[in-house]
């Protein structure tokens, strides 16, 4: 079973896998976006974190809502909206449950992923986080590890892909060649799930 505190232990690993890649981030932002997508989700993952050191949320879901809620209100741009979106939508489809079993938060998570998807108008193969996240959570049923490699799979897989969402669909054929901002910290989310889970 998955309690409060492997909750925030996903979130400080996810945090601090951020800190880390911020300008690996940056770095694939620059090519096809506004080349803040490593800084922005620093400003917002540290706010996630200083907020988890002073609140005590009493669920996973409501861990989940109160880190959206810091994206949402720290992170501009498309990123704050579709990640806060993302886990506030996974924390309540968890409900007010104390502790939740992984089909549980597979489940959740894909709530969270449509929610992304219909805020962004975004579907596999456009070249955004969707293409890292649904495989993810379609993984999510074999195992965490199965998961973070799937997602990893996705985000590199949109490489070849042209936009045809978001700033990078600009470009057009331009997008082509340069992997997907997004889809590269969807995955760094779900690998720091695995590494949570000790997979």
């Amino acid at each position: 079973m998955l309690d409060v505190e492997f909750f925030r232990r996903w979130l400080t690993t996810a945090a601090a896998s951020v800190e880390r890649e911020a300008d690996h981030l940056t770095e694939l932002d620059s090519a096809i976006g506004d080349a803040d997508h490593g800084s922005n989700l620093q400003r917002g993952f540290r706010a996630v974190t200083a907020e988890l050191e002073k609140a005590s949320p009493a669920t996973p879901g409501a861990v989940l809502i109160l880190a959206g809620r810091q994206l949402i209100s720290t992170v501009g741009g498309a990123s704050g909206p579709l990640y806060g979106t993302l886990l506030r939508r996974t924390g309540k489809a968890l409900d007010d449950s104390a502790e939740v079993t992984p089909a549980q938060l597979a489940e959740a998570l894909g709530a969270g992923v449509a929610a992304v998807a219909q805020l962004g108008g975004a579907k596999a193969g456009d070249k955004t986080m969707i293409d890292a996240l649904e495989p993810a959570v379609a993984a999510l049923g074999t195992s965490f590890a199965a998961a973070a490699a799937a997602a990893e799979d996705g985000a590199v897989a949109t490489v070849p892909i042209l936009a045809r969402k978001g700033r990078a669909s600009y470009l057009g054929e331009r997008s082509i060649g340069h992997q997907d901002p997004g889809a590269t910290s969807s995955a760094l989310l779900i690998a720091a799930l695995a590494a949570t889970a000790g997979e």
